[in-house]
């Protein structure tokens, strides 16, 4: 695509080179500049761009974007520069024109939520395929076509960049893909990574304090998150959560909410609960159905909703879609169950904000034992580290704290802020060291007894400073069965 093409409908000025220069792809990280690439500045780079520039044009950037005045070197002014008011925007509408916005051949649904993301991005896939569909899911845990995990060379991000997204859709389309489904994270959203991606449905399931630090703020998380709504030709909210049914205010006509309050569109009702299994009743103005879903607990109710209700506003009837709500089945490292022979029930999951803890302690039995391994992640909202303490006081008879990812802050000061919330009376040990503690509350349970490791979930490493080392919760706990059967218990 010539450079003049690119640019037609974008406001910009351009000096030096040639607008015909053949432009092949879009680049924002000067070592990954390939020979044809249109080289994108990106805000925040603006001390050290000339540097970056450099090494773009020697790589082979056929053009250089920024928002910022930049003076190429004589050898390179033959090399266009163009200025744009928006370089974040810029580099998703490339993206997205380079692949011929593969979007708009698509049915696109991106799911926004403090928590639940994953799992109801899952379950939305599972349905849409009951129904006869090819989707794809691409968020936290992986790529997906049909259930099948699909190979990238992607850094692991909720919401790819755009320049990485953009061609996963076009492939999507030549693959016989019709609908894709799509984890909207604040960071993702606020740095226009699914501008131009024509969302056909956003669905809103909750917001709480997280991630305020890389935000600034509680209204700052607030607008990246809308931005979802302003990008979506119709809206699915939690209408119980104050900020999604704020959302819906602005947004009337193509709102429709979910909830347990009888204000909402959809109005849910537990009819009963046993283990393994709820049923409820879900209402609309016009019509009741009942429907059973294999997960007990308010958290799971929503998000099976959620995802039911999405694939409703595409079209499909309620009938249709609650024939297939028992067959849900849960993602990789979202409440997890580890199988063993000692009859321990054994569960990992990616819980690390205190709802997100206290939804899923709510949904063992309180009967019996419950022993919890977990901390809180380094640099990271140090304010949630006290309420995670209160939720895991309140639900678990033994805790081990541990380290989960403590980056560059020592884990003792991280796990000081959380025990200050624990109760007075609270058993506790602490191991630093996680294979450690994971394994020391696998010894000290017994049959009947309920182990949670939560935090890291689908996580295949732990972060210490700024490296990265390999490990799973899911393989630290079947290597210690395994070394039970072999005798090699540490």
């Amino acid at each position: 695509m010539q450079l003049a093409e690119l640019l037609k409908d974008w406001p910009c000025s351009v000096t030096g080179g040639s607008i015909r220069t053949i432009i092949t792809g879009v680049e924002d990280y000067a070592q990954a500049v390939k020979p044809g690439d249109i080289f994108v500045v990106r805000k925040g780079k603006k001390t050290s761009g000339s540097r970056f520039v450099k090494e773009a044009i020697t790589r082979g950037a056929a053009a250089i974007v920024s928002e910022e005045s930049i003076s190429l070197p004589v050898t390179d002014q033959n090399i266009p520069f163009v200025w744009v008011p928006n370089t974040a925007l810029f580099l998703s509408y490339t993206s997205a024109k380079l692949a011929a916005f593969p979007a708009e051949a698509l049915k696109v649904i991106a799911i926004t939520g403090t928590n639940g993301k994953t799992t109801v991005s899952h379950f939305v896939s599972q349905l849409l395929r009951a129904l006869h569909n090819n989707v794809a899911v691409i968020g936290t845990v992986g790529y997906f076509i049909n259930g099948q995990r699909q190979q990238t060379s992607y850094e692991q991000l909720t919401t790819l960049q755009a320049k990485e997204l953009q061609p996963i859709l076009k492939q999507c389309v030549r693959q016989g893909v019709t609908h894709v489904v799509l984890e909207a994270s604040s960071m993702g959203l606020q740095q226009h990574r699914l501008d131009h991606c024509d969302i056909d449905c956003g669905i809103f399931l909750n917001l709480s304090e997280d991630h305020l630090e890389d935000h600034g703020g509680l209204e700052a998380y607030k607008r990246a998150k809308k931005r979802l709504a302003d990008l979506s030709k119709k809206l699915v909210l939690n209408g119980d959560d104050n900020f999604c049914r704020s959302v819906g205010i602005y947004d009337k006509k193509k709102s429709c909410s979910f909830g347990f309050d009888n204000h909402n569109d959809l109005h849910i009702q537990i009819v009963s609960e046993s283990r393994g299994k709820t049923v409820l009743c879900l209402q609309t103005t016009k019509s009741e159905h009942i429907v059973a879903i294999p997960f007990v607990g308010k958290y799971h109710v929503q998000n099976s909703v959620a995802a039911l209700m999405a694939v409703w506003r595409l079209g499909y009837s309620i009938e249709e879609i609650t024939e297939h709500m028992w067959a849900l089945k849960l993602p990789e490292g979202r409440l997890e169950k580890i199988e063993n022979s000692l009859g321990i029930d054994v569960y990992v999951d990616y819980a690390h904000t205190a709802e997100a803890l206290q939804a899923v302690l709510q949904t063992f039995d309180s009967q019996k034992t419950l022993f919890l391994v977990f901390s809180c992640g380094g640099n990271r909202d140090k304010a949630k580290r006290f309420a995670m303490g209160a939720v895991a006081s309140k639900y678990a008879d033994v805790i081990f704290l541990t380290t989960d990812n403590p980056r560059d802050e020592d884990p003792i000061l991280i796990n000081e802020s959380i025990i200050a919330g624990f109760s007075e009376q609270q058993y506790y040990e602490i191991f630093l060291d996680r294979k450690v503690a994971i394994h020391q509350a696998l010894a000290k349970a017994k049959k009947g007894d309920i182990i949670l490791v939560a935090g890291k979930g689908h996580e295949q490493t732990q972060q210490i400073k700024n490296l990265k080392f390999p490990f799973s919760d899911q393989q630290c706990i079947q290597d210690y069965f395994s070394s039970l059967m072999t005798g090699d218990v540490e």
